[in-house]
């Protein structure tokens, strides 16, 4: 039969655990359209009164290994766009990026390599970013939100150059890990290199990225101490991503791009006939003083504090 306990007046604790369910449970998540959620519920039943409970959150984590053979591997884009000026063509931008594996962990740095060819008669501008993109399924339909986690800005690149990164990094911030076998909410990754051309539509390649718990063991010291400490960073389970609508550049891109064009001629170099139709002296001028603003990221100035499980305690 049932154990009658009888409690005397005052406060009683009752520590306990539990063993979570074998079946893989998908990461905490709190997005834009959904979110998932675990809770630890006790209830007192007491005779000839109403039954007394209380509830508290439970963080819970679905591991990703970033070890696996599937998240080692290279991943690489290339793409070519013709730049055209009015009625002419004024040549190629093309694009080429590289990183080394598709698995990171919050806090690592990733590495990028490309190659940027600029062909064209523009000043162009090449960045980087981490897009997180959101998608919930329910009753038949899909829906879907992007937002940029973090990004990086390059060197403006003139008409008949080239640049390489070897290596440019973008660190990761704290964000959620990727969530990809749940089937009413998706959180994945990507990595972008994109060219903003003045006049024409921006020239970009995506990458898949998967960002895991398990940092990668025989990389770099650096990128491994950091990543080994993800277990005891839970600041991005805490995190409310708002969206990043496009801003004015920061102070220093300010700067740096004024005094570029202190810098730069009033008058472009002597070029061919078919290129002096086609791009005026004024829009050469104006190619690198009326860049398009970067995009930035920003944080959630107020997350919500993560709870931590206390002893169930009621008082008689």
């Amino acid at each position: 039969g049932e154990e009658s306990l009888i409690l005397l007046d005052g406060r009683h604790e009752f520590p306990f655990s539990f063993q979570l369910p074998q079946e893989p449970l998908v990461t905490s998540f709190t997005g834009k359209y959904g979110s998932i959620h675990y809770y630890v519920k006790a209830i007192l039943e007491r005779p000839a009164a109403p039954d007394q409970s209380v509830q508290t959150e439970l963080q819970v984590i679905s591991h990703i290994d970033i070890s696996s053979p599937a998240l080692l591997t290279p991943v690489i884009r290339s793409q070519e766009k013709m730049v055209g000026c009015w009625f002419f063509t004024s040549g190629p931008v093309s694009l080429s990026a590289k990183i080394e594996r598709k698995g990171y962990c919050n806090g690592e740095a990733i590495p990028i390599y490309a190659e940027i060819e600029n062909c064209s008669s523009r000043l162009i501008v090449p960045k980087a970013a981490i897009f997180q993109t959101q998608t919930y399924l329910a009753s038949g339909k899909t829906k879907t939100f992007r937002q940029m986690v973090a990004n990086v800005r390059g060197n403006h690149i003139a008409s008949g150059s080239t640049d390489t990164w070897n290596g440019k990094t973008l660190k990761i911030p704290p964000v959620s890990p990727s969530i990809l076998d749940c089937c009413i909410i998706r959180v994945e990754y990507s990595l972008a290199v994109y060219i903003h051309i003045p006049g024409a539509k921006k020239l970009m390649i995506e990458m898949p990225l998967v960002i895991g718990t398990i940092p990668c063991i025989g990389f770099s010291s650096r990128n491994s101490s950091i990543t080994s400490q993800f277990s005891m960073d839970m600041s991005w389970l805490a995190l409310t991503m708002p969206e990043h609508p496009e801003a004015p550049p920061n102070y220093a891109d300010v700067v740096s791009e004024e005094d570029f064009s202190r810098h730069v001629p009033a008058y472009p170099p002597p070029i061919d006939c078919e290129e002096q139709l086609c791009c005026p002296v004024f829009a050469y001028i104006q190619e690198f003083r009326f860049q398009p603003p970067p995009l930035y990221s920003e944080i959630d100035p107020h997350p919500t504090d993560v709870e931590e499980i206390q002893p169930v305690s009621f008082m008689l």
